[in-house]
């Protein structure tokens, strides 16, 4: 899956705003006659309410967008907006009420986007898109091989529950004791979590409030119009293929190649956010596979693959689809694992080396923050305890959900996770990457090898995976936050309690929305509304663990061993290019591997939608360039929660059996004339 950091995970974007924190004026002498709550006040009951509030919202948004296609923009800055919002609204009827006991402060505004982009993010951890749903027995059927009843889960709210509830709040233990060399001695950027501060800062300033005022004001308009979008669109989809979503742009041909724009108000608002280059790699891959790749693997159906099988067998044209897909992305994440793990290495040793008889005189701020970051502090010895507490639960819990995967199994993945974790929040810190779901593969690829397929290597491999991923994820995660405090003067034991409180409302919230939609939908099917590729593609990470490649259709493996190359060496030039090419910064030009992978399996259609927002975005800035960067995040999000919202009411209509009245559907002049035919007109 590909999440914007804080969203980030595989791809990053250097927020400008995170670049202007260095050149502003003293942000705390604007703060000074303010004074700093105490850290329990920090986390109010309204913070809470509003948190949980927000983490629904937000749930419903990263799970559709998980179940459609796993691009995920970043939401802090809708988080920050809407949490000011509705705290504002809070504060103001309580005070005209007379029941204002406490004002309005940025430590709360922070308290309030770190849980609920704790919560949203255990929404992309979680694996209810990916590893989870890839042990289910639709996306079995697909993959054929492994489709066995110990490799074979049946998915219950239950257990996904229990099972998130103890693998999730580890990794928070894990990075705890390293916070104070990350923040203080080394001066890690995190631009993600300093750009968030830069935002919760500007928000409340008097000038910053009036922005952040008409901010929302575009937020909840453009919310109203993609929610008032989507109902009209629910009107004409009766069945599969009818309404604007299955509108041939661009011709029958190519529709049915996958081409064309579907009218989503949510991916026009993603590619709005997401940068320009990975929108224009995500139509690239799309025109490189469904365009000529597959049509010239078709015609040698046959010979390459058998002729008889169906469209979803991965021994056929979906295994070139799926395995080619999956070695581009452990060829970008293999890349970039290893070139973090050297970076951060060489970049340690040489803040080791380094001499530090020459301190630095701190100004005002940074005397400040360093004050209230030191203040509250969390024992180490509660951090060790905790970890070592909640996996020993784990190593005695997660073998009764998951017999396949075994207690000293679980035990070299705790040993080996901390290590990881330090890694992937060091590199974060450095760079905005956050490399969680490749440290999830290679743990897939290693651990289903190790039990095997007749043991139920795949259902070990894919649990696995959300050990890894829960760790190492939320392990950088917290440290984002711990920045973002630093700079709001937020004190580390709210920041840590408010991280505990949102991945605790993710344990609970995100297994329930996920339920709603699997219960309501066609959750997994290639063909539908929520096809989930990541289920699929995990699963064949796991197949390939267990069973090597001799399961891979004609040629399959040779294609996927040059794409596999052809992402690393897309790689290697992006970085040459970076570090020795500065005059046209050339490697904003080549595009990104991982997310040229995506759209193999899934046609283009999403990354037309992208682009369309990419366009928008484009000719804005054209018109009015300051307008655009203050706003166009705000009207983003708002596109995203306007239609996102509406899977809620549309998952509840079709429970209740509530189907839409109309079907409108494109036919050829041809098969228009046979239907009339048949009907008789």
């Amino acid at each position: 899956m590909v999440r914007r950091n804080a969203s980030g995970g595989d791809d990053h974007d250097h927020d400008q705003q995170a670049d202007q924190t260095a050149t502003m004026p003293s942000m705390e002498e604007a703060f000074k006659a303010t004074q700093v709550p105490h850290w329990r006040d920090q986390l109010t009951f309204r913070a809470i309410a509003v948190s949980f509030g927000l983490s629904l919202v937000f749930n419903v948004i990263v799970c559709k967008l998980n179940l459609t296609t796993g691009v995920i923009p970043s939401l802090n800055v809708a988080a920050g907006l809407l949490g000011y919002a509705l705290i504002k609204l809070w504060t103001v009827v309580s005070e005209k009420c007379g029941f204002l006991k406490q004002p309005f402060t940025r430590q709360e505004n922070t308290v309030v986007q770190t849980c609920v982009v704790a919560s949203s993010g255990i929404a992309f951890s979680s694996g209810t898109a990916s590893y989870l749903l890839g042990m289910s027995r639709t996306i079995a059927a697909q993959a054929d091989a492994g489709n066995t009843p110990n490799n074979v889960k049946t998915l219950s709210l239950g257990w996904i529950m229990a099972y998130l509830f103890l693998v999730s709040f580890v990794g928070l233990f894990s990075i705890v004791p390293l916070r104070k060399m990350m923040i203080l001695r080394y001066k890690l950027t995190y631009p993600s979590g300093t750009a968030t501060a830069y935002l919760i800062n500007s928000f409340h300033t008097p000038k910053g409030a009036k922005l952040a005022k008409k901010q929302v004001m575009a937020l909840f308009h453009y919310s109203g119009i993609s929610f008032a979008w989507a109902f009209f669109q629910w009107f004409w989809t009766a069945s599969d293929g009818c309404g604007f979503n299955s509108f041939p742009t661009f011709g029958l041909l190519a529709y049915k190649k996958r081409f064309y724009f579907d009218f989503s108000a949510t991916y026009v608002g993603v590619g709005m956010i997401c940068p320009y280059m990975i929108n224009v790699s995500l139509l690239l891959g799309g025109i490189l596979s469904w365009g000529i790749m597959w049509p010239a693997i078709e015609a040698k159906k046959g010979d390459w693959y058998n002729a008889d099988l169906p469209a979803s067998s991965l021994h056929g044209i979906q295994g070139y689809r799926v395995f080619i897909a999956i070695a581009m992305m452990l060829g970008d994440g293999l890349f970039h694992v290893v070139y973090m793990l050297t970076s951060t290495i060489l970049s340690f040793a040489k803040k080791q080396t380094s001499s530090e008889a020459s301190e630095e005189v701190d100004n005002y701020d940074e005397k400040m923050r360093k004050e209230y970051f030191l203040k509250d502090q969390i024992s180490n010895k509660v951090a060790i305890i905790g970890y070592l507490g909640l996996a020993a639960l784990s190593i005695v819990a997660v073998p009764h959900i998951f017999p396949q995967l075994r207690w000293y199994q679980i035990l070299v993945a705790y040993l080996i996770a901390p290590v990881l974790a330090f890694c992937n929040a060091y590199g974060c810190g450095l760079s905005d990457w956050s490399l969680a779901s490749n440290y999830g593969k290679l743990a897939i690829l290693i651990f289903s090898s190790w039990v095997g397929l007749d043991n139920g290597g795949v259902l070990a491999g894919l649990a696995s995976c959300g050990l890894m991923m829960s760790i190492v994820s939320t392990a950088s995660d917290l440290m984002q936050d711990f920045k973002t405090g630093y700079l709001t003067l937020a004190s580390p034991r709210s920041m840590f309690f408010s991280q505990i409180l949102g991945t605790a409302m993710g344990c609970f919230i995100t297994p329930l929305v996920f339920w709603i939609f699997y219960k309501a939908f066609s959750v997994g099917d290639p063909e539908g509304s929520y096809p989930a590729p990541y289920g699929l593609m995990y699963r064949g990470i796991a197949l390939l663990g267990v069973e090597g490649f001799s399961s891979l259709p004609k040629n399959c493996l040779k294609l996927a061993i040059y794409f596999f190359i052809a992402a690393i060496v897309m790689n290697i030039i992006t970085e040459l290019l970076r570090k020795f090419e500065t005059k046209y910064r050339l490697y904003r030009f080549i595009p990104s591997p991982m997310c040229m992978a995506i759209p193999f399996y899934l046609g283009a259609y999403f990354a037309i939608d992208m682009c369309v927002g990419s366009l928008l975005l484009f000719f804005w800035e054209l018109k009015d360039k300051k307008k655009a960067r203050a706003f166009a995040p705000a009207v983003a999000s708002g596109l995203i929660c306007g239609d996102s919202l509406w899977g809620i009411p549309a998952a509840i209509l079709a429970l209740a059996g509530l189907q839409p009245p109309v079907c409108m559907k494109f036919l050829s002049a041809a098969t228009n004339s046979r239907v009339d035919k048949l009907l008789g007109n």
